[in-house]
């Protein structure tokens, strides 16, 4: 029970009566709240490592551009694709049962693995997916699809 102490005040003032003093100030009961926090952590460390499935891509990096010092190669699908199975690297047309070693030789003098492909709008996904494993059994480590804007020529 909390003590009382008389305070006089002067006059009008009663006896026996006065302001109370706390002898302890209230606390905070914070062991729940430990206990939640706990539960918490224990929950964000077994499902974290489950959320770290997906898919790699390779994000562009927007700071200031480098120059370009090897030309860039591109490997053309044209529409004939399907009938004469041939492709072109620049101007050159390779059949595709040789691309993975005409690719390897064109980057032995790379330092960027990377080739630009262009399909016409007609070639099969198939198709051009063929053409991928040929560009990746030949050491290509990217490769990036070249598309128009729909206001380009």
């Amino acid at each position: 029970m909390p003590k009382l102490e008389s305070i006089d005040t002067g006059v009008g003032s009663r006896r026996g009566r006065g302001r109370r003093v706390p002898s302890s100030l209230a606390e905070i009961n914070v062991v729940p709240l430990i206990d939640v926090m706990l539960v918490l952590l224990i929950i964000f460390m077994v499902t974290a490592p489950m959320l770290q499935r997906g898919v790699e891509v390779n994000l562009p990096v927007a700071r200031r551009a480098q120059q370009i010092s090897d030309e860039r190669i591109f490997v053309n699908v044209p529409l004939a694709y399907r009938t004469t199975r041939i492709v072109y690297i620049g101007e050159e047309p390779v059949r595709v049962d040789i691309l993975d070693e005409r690719i390897r030789q064109a980057m032995l003098s790379k330092t960027d693995k990377e080739v630009f492909l262009r399909g016409d709008g007609g070639v099969r996904l198939q198709d051009l997916m063929d053409v991928m494993d040929k560009l990746k059994a030949g050491g290509v480590e990217k490769v990036g699809i070249v598309a128009k804007l729909p206001g380009e020529q």
